[in-house]
């Protein structure tokens, strides 16, 4: 396998793209070696599902799109990214009891930490933002 692969798909900013996100992911996943059913992938579609919905939902219309980028780092390190052209940065609420919604990092961070990994956020030239998780990459061996 190369040192390095990359995989981008930028979607419009609209609710029924979240699912469109987690596919493309997962098929290129499974095209790198990862098993659709292996419990990394389950993990992975729903970290895209919460950072896709959250580029959908908290840019309030002011991003068209929003990209997702999948980079494999020398079979080790699984990095993904999602861009918006939005502003303002992910927030660490309280998960109130009541609260609808908001918990979306919070899962986020959860699974991350979980696999081993870790997340951040970067600045874009354009003044929005990309939320990075990257993880070890563990693809069970084929025997």
């Amino acid at each position: 396998m190369a040192d390095h692969q990359e995989a981008s798909v930028t979607l419009p900013s609209d609710p029924a793209s979240v699912s469109t996100a987690r596919r493309y992911v997962a098929d290129v996943l499974a095209e790198w070696g990862l098993p659709t059913e292996a419990e990394t992938a389950d993990t992975v579609r729903l970290i895209v599902s919460e950072l896709a919905t959250n580029a959908v939902q908290h840019t309030f219309g002011q991003s068209p799109t929003f990209t997702v980028d999948v980079r494999l780092e020398r079979d080790e390190r699984l990095r993904i990214g999602v861009t918006d052209s939005h502003p303002r940065w992910p927030q660490r609420l309280p998960a109130a009891v009541q609260q609808d919604n908001g918990r979306g990092m919070v899962i986020i961070r959860w699974l991350t930490a979980e696999c081993g990994g870790r997340l951040s956020v970067t600045p874009t030239p354009e003044g929005g933002k990309t939320v990075w998780i990257a993880l070890p990459w563990t693809v069970p061996v084929q025997t």
